[in-house]
């Protein structure tokens, strides 16, 4: 055994140990404190609502800790197993042109792995959210949302790994890797740009926000708040899920402000308007471009690893490959690799809760706090999201901050200096 399967084998064991202790402690901290409802949500959430967050958060939890096994187990066996290397030796008598093989083992391998995760997705909406009463999804719009998904993976991956592997080959003992990565920010800025015209209406149905005093908000609020945008639209959420949400999408002058029709009918204008403004707050401070450079930062050093790595005989048979192929750097590379780097995730998690903390504040210098306490509350409610995590777990993966520390943190805020809300003109 050597050194890159020891090193792989700690750090996938290590993170497994990690992932399922945080599930088994959160699923009881959360079964421990379902019997009464936290005494500062008691006046909009019910006992029978808190009681439906628990039970919808640990059912999650069970399912995601099979996953977590089922995921360890795959991945181990494609790698040190030979799972891959065995693909690779179907596709090698295939006869085909090198360039041509690799592409077809490559987007293959991953139609492959993505299939073996499948029964979980339909676990999760079939039996989960339909119990919980979130699921909208048909099983005809579940398969062909796959089939869609199945198809942009070979329309949208076929060329760029075409380009990849092209660059990696021709310029294997040079720096191939910062062609690579060129190609690969030039790819990832297109799909940011393109995504809401051309690819989000492939799945969901999208229209301008109707006339109203909704509209008048939001449409004073970016005023005010200097942001412009291409559109408001509303997506037709309800079609698959009841759960809601808000985001921003695209980039440049292509940048859109989506709304779940789900979110709009359980708001009022004034708590829309502050969920908006907590969006807004993310644009405003900065948090999309940091992300995007710190991608564009990461993804850099990440193809420099690789680019020592595709020099060590033992990177490809330490992962179970006899192939020492840039097609093979590259499928171990995107799965195998990042296991050694699971650290990064509670650091990446942190980072995202001061953001959140930063666009709430935004919001309450804008619109005032009190809307979007509200919000949050019937959103919390209403998304069944439990408001009692382990704390543990929530400091490793949470992305947001718990409910409590949220509101506590939103009530501290000093209120407006002034109104900034809108006037609605009366017709």
């Amino acid at each position: 055994m050597n050194w890159i399967t020891q090193l792989f084998l700690t750090a996938l064991i290590l993170n497994l140990m990690i992932e399922v202790w945080l599930n088994i402690k959160n699923q009881f901290h959360i079964g421990l404190n379902r019997a009464k409802v936290p005494e500062e949500f008691s006046d909009v959430v019910t006992l029978e609502a808190h009681q439906k967050a628990a039970d919808y958060s640990r059912a999650k939890l069970k399912l995601g800790r099979m996953s977590l096994f089922f995921d360890a187990a795959i991945l181990g066996f494609m790698t040190v197993g030979g799972g891959f290397q065995e693909i690779y030796n179907f596709w090698l008598g295939m006869q085909l042109d090198a360039l041509w093989r690799d592409i077809a083992f490559l987007l293959s391998t991953l139609w492959l792995l993505s299939l073996l995760h499948l029964p979980f997705s339909i676990i999760s909406t079939f039996r989960i959210e339909e119990q919980f009463g979130f699921n909208k999804t048909t099983p005809m719009n579940f398969i062909t949302d796959l089939l869609k998904q199945w198809a942009l993976m070979i329309v949208l991956g076929l060329p760029l790994i075409w380009v990849v592997l092209s660059i990696m080959t021709a310029f294997i003992d040079d720096a191939w890797w910062l062609y690579t990565w060129v190609v690969w920010m030039g790819f990832q800025f297109l799909l940011l740009w393109a995504y809401p015209k051309w690819i989000a209406p492939i799945f969901n149905k999208f229209s301008p926000l109707e006339d109203g005093e909704m509209k008048q908000r939001i449409e004073a609020l970016l005023e005010r708040t200097g942001f412009e945008s291409n559109g408001i639209f509303v997506m037709d959420g309800s079609s698959r899920s009841g759960h809601g949400n808000a985001y921003f999408t695209g980039m440049g002058k292509n940048k859109r402000i989506v709304f779940f029709d789900t979110l709009l009918e359980k708001l009022s204008p004034e708590e829309v308007e502050a969920v908006l403004a907590h969006e807004l707050g993310h644009f405003k401070h900065g948090h999309i471009k940091k992300r995007l450079i710190e991608s564009t930062v990461l993804t850099l050093a990440g193809l420099a690893l690789l680019g020592w790595l595709v020099q060590l005989p033992e990177f490809y048979s330490g992962l179970g490959m006899t192939s020492q192929t840039p097609v093979a750097a590259l499928l171990l590379f995107m799965t195998a690799v990042p296991t050694l780097f699971f650290f990064m995730g509670p650091l990446s998690a942190l980072k995202s809760r001061k953001h959140e903390f930063e666009a709430d504040a935004f919001a309450a210098q804008h619109v005032g706090s009190q809307h979007l306490v509200s919000a949050l509350l019937k959103m919390y409610r209403d998304n069944a999201s439990t408001l009692t995590p382990d704390p543990g777990y929530s400091a490793y993966h949470d992305s947001h901050p718990p409910a409590k520390i949220r509101i506590d943190h939103l009530n501290s805020l000093p209120p407006m200096a002034k109104d900034n809300s809108l006037e609605v003109k009366q017709p």
